[in-house]
């Protein structure tokens, strides 16, 4: 149908042959509080630093929190928190999440294949079924909030992730460019055909810091309040151009930063669990 927004669950159109149920089931011995899409339409503007600094600051303040990496063909948190470990089998059906230092939970591609370099050669189908059975067939225990690191575009994982998981909100991460902002508002236009709230936006890169004044230079326009005025998100936030934290990727160590700007995303967070 022309008007279809492929929101089976809440259509009331009768007699509609495309109806799927899609919805995804935890498992018996999984209880999640909030999930969390962090989502663009742009690749490269640092959907999973967001994601791996944001659960790292949240598991700071004494919260049990899970990220589940949806990236399947370009997978980048294990790598950002040092995982080499793999996932370990509970049973024939359930498998287990690696842990980080501050016992964050991962699901991850490159947490179940043998070689971190081996390239997923699936189609989009394929790899939207491995991202559902993340969900379901991973022992989350109990969770506080899950985060999930979506791959960016609006196609097959995006559309599964919405259909089948019981999303709290998005978090949309951008950067300061028109192009980047006219992809990105297509993410945040699939979440509100769908009825997925808009929790955050953050702008990367939106500015660097003098090493010497210690003054904010913005090196691109930002386009923040353009898609503020465009969208209804409880917070906004900018994170600099930091060189510590891009090293900090690179080594494993993401855990040991302060993200200082995401803290107050995090404290939104905590307060969504009272």
């Amino acid at each position: 149908m022309a008007d279809c927004n492929h929101n089976c669950e809440n259509c009331s159109v009768e007699g509609c042959g495309e109806r799927v149920d899609f919805k995804a089931h935890l498992n018996e011995l999984s209880h999640i509080k909030k999930i969390y899409a962090v989502v663009s339409g742009k690749g490269g503007v640092g959907k999973s630093m967001v994601t791996s600094s944001l659960a790292s600051e949240l598991a700071k303040k004494g919260l049990k929190v899970g990220i589940l990496d949806a990236d399947i063909t370009g997978p980048s948190i294990p790598k950002m928190f040092g995982l080499h470990e793999k996932c370990s089998a509970l049973n024939e059906k359930l498998i287990l999440p690696v842990l980080t230092n501050l016992e964050i939970k991962v699901i991850s591609i490159n947490t179940l294949v043998d070689d971190e370099e081996t390239p997923i050669i699936w189609r989009g189908p394929v790899i939207a079924g491995a991202v559902k059975q993340f969900y379901e067939d991973v022992v989350w225990d109990e969770l506080d909030v899950l985060l999930i690191d979506l791959p960016p575009g609006t196609g097959d994982v995006p559309l599964t992730i919405y259909q089948s998981i019981p999303l709290d909100g998005i978090i949309v991460v951008t950067t300061p460019q028109d192009l980047v902002s006219m992809i990105v508002m297509k993410a945040v236009n699939m979440a509100k055909e769908m009825n997925i709230p808009l929790l955050a936006i953050v702008e990367n890169m939106s500015y660097a810091i003098c090493p010497h004044c210690h003054e904010k230079i913005e090196i691109f326009p930002s386009s923040l309040k353009q898609i503020k005025d465009e969208v209804n998100a409880k917070i906004s936030v900018k994170l600099p151009i930091d060189s510590h934290i891009a090293k900090a990727c690179d080594e494993g160590k993401i855990e040991l930063v302060n993200n200082e700007p995401l803290i107050a995303l995090a404290d939104l967070i905590k307060e969504e669990l009272d």
